[in-house]
């Protein structure tokens, strides 16, 4: 059984991205990787939002990318982090002007069934309370909007798992949601026709040190509070490179390999003319994409 995430400060968590805001888009790879899958799934979607959401909006990549694909639609960022918010307000354009605002997932900024279409690429995971935030993410969106999202599965760094937990008993990987209670909370919600599906995705890094550096460099590290807070010494650090070889060798990567189980989610919004008791339909897809940082 998959472990259940561990509720994370979100003082800490704004905190970490805030300071991560300025360097964010030159080390967030694998945000990008998913998120334009993410994006490749709502091009599919024959929509005409007039208002749009970005809940984790980062610094607004994807909010100019909605700005741009739905030129005459009103687009706004939320993000916990105010260092985010200031790094995305600076990265926006006049004359394709998103609107930007700090603001929690959980207690959204915006009045009810006001939102045509809710977007958010790896953000959910750090809600603390899924279930909350899908009554939340209801709440804000209009009977027949649209929700899109993606966030990140238990098997999410698995090879770093087990090579810490070789190390020591603290806990060094984030702790994430399985598929299904995420659908189950979407039900829960009153949220239409939720459906949930899953890629496995392994990026393979030069060194164990970049793949570290790519994890600190956009603000999610370890946050756990069981999480170790000294330093490791440098025999431990190279104990831990040696096992990370190990498991390069075993699996036959050209790199060290760095699995992510990328979830992706969609559901409409409550509509009192449709039935809310469909069952949530989930789909396993494995494509191992390999990938040079």
């Amino acid at each position: 059984m998959a472990s259940r995430p561990t509720p994370i400060d979100k003082h800490l968590i704004a905190d970490s991205f805030s300071k991560a805001a300025k360097n964010y888009d030159d080390y967030a790879f694998v945000q990008r990787e998913i998120g334009d899958r993410l994006m490749e799934r709502l091009a599919l979607m024959k929509l005409a939002p007039k208002t749009i959401l970005d809940i984790g909006c980062g610094t607004g990549w994807y909010t100019r990318a909605l700005k741009k694909q739905f030129k005459s639609a009103k687009v706004f960022g939320v993000d916990l982090a105010p260092g985010m918010i200031a790094q995305a307000r600076q990265n926006s354009s006049w004359l394709k002007k998103c609107h930007y605002e700090v603001g929690d997932m959980n207690q959204l900024p915006f009045s009810d069934n006001s939102i045509d279409l809710i977007f958010s690429n790896l953000t959910v995971q750090w809600s603390g309370d899924f279930a909350h935030t899908a009554r939340e993410l209801a709440r804000v969106l209009k009977p027949q909007g649209l929700l899109l999202f993606s966030t990140l599965g238990p098997d999410t760094l698995l090879e770093l798992k087990e090579v810490f937990a070789a190390i020591d008993a603290f806990t060094h990987v984030n702790a994430f949601s399985d598929m299904h209670d995420i659908g189950d909370a979407l039900q829960a919600a009153k949220l239409f026709q939720p459906v949930m599906d899953r890629q496995t995705i392994v990026f393979e890094y030069d060194t164990v040190k970049g793949l570290m550096q790519d994890i600190k460099g956009v603000g999610a590290h370890n946050l756990n509070p069981n999480r170790r807070q000294q330093l490791m010494s440098k025999g431990q650090w190279q104990r831990v490179q040696e096992l990370y070889q190990t498991i390069k060798e075993r699996r036959g990567c050209n790199g060290f390999p760095a699995t992510y189980e990328a979830l992706f989610g969609h559901a409409w919004g409550t509509d009192l003319m449709m039935s809310s008791a469909d069952d949530v339909q989930t789909i396993n897809v494995i494509h191992p994409t390999k990938v040079d940082s």
